[in-house]
């Protein structure tokens, strides 16, 4: 997990993602986006940004397709944070999950999401093998979620 490996965000990109946080804080969410908010490890502060949340066994699933972002840095040291669609907030914890747990967790969410986040997994897709998806795995971050009742 001593990857350095991260994608920076275009100004394409930025837009985007803003309009989608927009549109989930308003409710609507696009095939299943939320908005994430954790706090800044250094501020203190709440930093926002739309994730896809994947649904799979023992999850959901948080995955970093750009690699070793801000948000996942301060996933680490917040252990959680929140998931937000419309109204309704879910505070989580979050465990990240080590590298040989993540070819399947990859594998799914590049079924579901590999239209939208693909680029940023190079030659790696839903049907490359494990070994394939074992190598990617260092790049890209996967936590587990559990939703706080």
């Amino acid at each position: 997990m001593s990857s350095t490996h991260y994608i920076k965000v275009s100004a394409v990109d930025r837009a985007v993602n803003n309009a989608i946080g927009w549109l989930a804080r308003r409710g609507v969410s696009l095939l299943g986006t939320a908005e994430l908010s954790v706090r800044g490890r250094k501020s203190g502060e709440w930093r926002r940004l739309p994730v896809n949340p994947l649904p799979y066994e023992g999850g959901p699933y948080l995955i970093s397709a750009r690699g070793h972002s801000e948000w996942v840095r301060n996933m680490r040291a917040a252990g959680g944070g929140r998931l937000q669609v419309g109204r309704r907030v879910q505070e989580f914890t979050a465990v990240e999950l080590p590298d040989e747990e993540k070819p399947v967790i990859l594998r799914t969410y590049l079924k579901k999401w590999g239209w939208e986040v693909g680029r940023f997994f190079g030659d790696v897709n839903a049907d490359s093998s494990d070994e394939e998806l074992l190598a990617a795995a260092p790049k890209h971050p996967v936590f587990r979620i559990t939703v706080k009742k």
